[in-house]
């Protein structure tokens, strides 16, 4: 049976790389809850299991190699990230859609899936090495697609496009990422009543090694556009370690949003395990997403000037005016170069080209008016008009 184990997994991965230093300690308590989570409640099967340990394994390869990029160049230290844009809101509100409309404008900043997924150059490449970490990601992502092809529908999935640096975040282990892949109560339990500082701490730091990265390909670009839903329950955190950040909070009803979700959920735990409770998942993903909501309501109540609000169906309904209203929001030039690469974007990534996400209420526990009773708070701050 594949060991879940802390102390063969870091030797795992100073095998695979030669190197021996994983940075700040303070993954280690995480790491160790993860994974004994795993062992004890996640039902994997053989294949999960081997999976689920590549997984752990890759992250610390990853922080193996990002320590001995910032130890060749300790000047990525002093990259700042400078105003960044940050898109929150609850899954399925429109965010990728929008995130990757403002990522098509050349004058900003966006971590594509493979930037995130391989952070730091390989050991073996010279330079940068982006040929071959790019190559790595477009296998994993053909991978994926191939053993859960129906995720198609629920998440567009490319090695090229902009996504969630919930994926950077992942590697310290402060990250609620894995609950997306394995049933780790005991885990979530605890993760829920630790300080999350540690996480975006090593988010900005990573961040800072993908934008000295860029620097180096010759990219311009100001200002990054972050994104994920992750966010919304640490606001606190996330102005601590991006003081000058803005952020756009996306709205949809929880009734389309948090059922959808379970969906995306329950499919990536299904490639792992034979035992996935769907009414369990529903369960988990929607007192998370309603802890978070609130969390993210109290915040704002002295913070109002740092959020701007998009409801989905004005975006869907004209993206164009959306995005014109945020670059006046965070007071930035909206270029005709921008536009056009925004509008192409839009062109080659019609919706109507991914299969159809089939899904019920039923199937997760749900009905309208318990999802609707559960999200009241939310619904009436920003959904509900007078």
């Amino acid at each position: 049976m594949t060991e879940l184990d802390v102390e063969s997994i870091l030797e795992e991965a100073r095998q695979r790389t030669g190197l021996i230093d994983f940075g700040d300690e303070t993954f280690r308590e995480p790491l160790g809850r993860l994974l004994a989570s795993m062992d004890s409640e996640g039902s994997l099967h053989a294949v999960g299991r081997a999976t689920q340990r590549e997984r752990v394994v890759g992250l610390l390869v990853n922080r193996l190699r990002a320590e001995a990029a910032f130890a060749r160049n300790p000047e990525i230290d002093d990259e700042v990230i400078r105003e960044p844009l940050v898109i929150v809101g609850l899954p399925r509100t429109g965010s990728t859609m929008l995130h990757r409309t403002i990522a098509a404008d050349p004058a900003v900043l966006s971590l594509r899936w493979w930037e995130s997924r391989h952070p730091a150059p390989f050991e073996s490449a010279s330079g940068l090495g982006d040929a071959e970490r790019i190559a790595a990601a477009e296998a994993e992502v053909a991978a994926i697609v191939d053993n859960a092809p129906e995720l198609v529908a629920a998440h567009p999935l490319d090695a090229h496009a902009p996504d969630e640096e919930i994926m950077l975040l992942e590697h310290s282990f402060f990250s609620t990422n894995s609950e997306a892949y394995v049933d780790i109560p005991s885990f979530s339990r605890w993760l829920d009543a630790r300080d999350q500082l540690p996480g975006y701490q090593y988010l900005l730091r990573l961040l800072r090694l993908a934008q000295w990265q860029k620097r180096q390909r010759g990219e311009g670009g100001e200002h990054w556009v972050l994104k994920t839903p992750h966010h919304l329950g640490y606001m606190d955190l996330l102005f601590k370690v991006f003081p000058d950040a803005r952020v756009v909070q996306t709205h949809r009803d929880p009734v389309e949003t948090i059922p959808s979700f379970a969906s995306l959920v329950y499919t990536i735990r299904k490639t792992g395990s034979d035992h996935v409770d769907p009414i369990a998942v529903g369960r988990l993903w929607c007192a998370r997403m309603q802890r978070a909501t609130t969390a993210c309501i109290e915040y704002r109540r002295e913070n109002e000037d740092r959020f701007f609000d998009l409801n989905y169906e004005a975006l869907v309904e004209d993206p164009m005016k959306a995005v014109e209203d945020i670059y006046s929001f965070m007071d930035r030039p909206l270029s005709d170069q921008a536009r056009a690469a925004m509008a192409e974007w839009a062109v080659e990534n019609a919706r109507d080209r991914r299969p159809v996400h089939h899904y019920t209420l039923e199937q997760f526990g749900f009905t309208q008016k318990g999802i609707t009773a559960d999200f009241d708070a939310y619904r009436r701050r920003f959904l509900v008009k007078d």
